[in-house]
């Protein structure tokens, strides 16, 4: 994973605050919208925009990693948070 560790853990404790209730909740959200190919993906970004990490990641992420190699991480973290 490109995602450098300290980076990583503050995406990750960002992922952390939201209640599995939520998640679950938008991701039913998603499906009956019906619009997303992959509706997984298109929760881990909705949840980035949500906690407002958008301008985070342009600061800190983009200058040296990718939508790519952020989705990995997104991943990661929401295998790790079981979400």
């Amino acid at each position: 994973m490109k995602i450098r560790p300290a980076h990583y853990a503050f995406i990750r404790n960002a992922f952390a605050t939201v209640p599995a209730e939520t998640i679950t909740k938008h991701r039913a959200f998603i499906v009956k919208e019906g619009k997303a190919k992959d509706i997984e993906k298109r929760l881990r970004w909705d949840l980035a925009y949500s906690l407002n990490l958008s301008t985070w990641l342009c600061s800190n992420v983009y200058d040296y990693a990718d939508d790519s190699h952020i989705d990995t991480a997104l991943r990661s973290i929401m295998r790790e948070l079981n979400a």
